[in-house]
């Protein structure tokens, strides 16, 4: 299950970061938050994730 948690959580980091990418390209604010809010919770998954191994060791 930490594998597949910590796989989603690097997709939504990269899956933001395109988006925020694409958003400045464009000039299309909403899709570059989108693409902000994307990668927070990618980070926010990774950083649960992190806790779970520290204390499983």
């Amino acid at each position: 299950m930490a594998k597949e948690e910590k796989a989603r959580a690097t997709k939504e980091q990269a899956k933001g970061k395109a988006k925020e990418a694409m958003g400045r390209m464009t000039g299309n604010e909403r899709m570059t938050a989108e693409g902000k809010a994307d990668q927070v919770k990618g980070d926010a998954r990774q950083a649960k994730e992190k806790g779970k191994d520290t204390f499983k060791h």
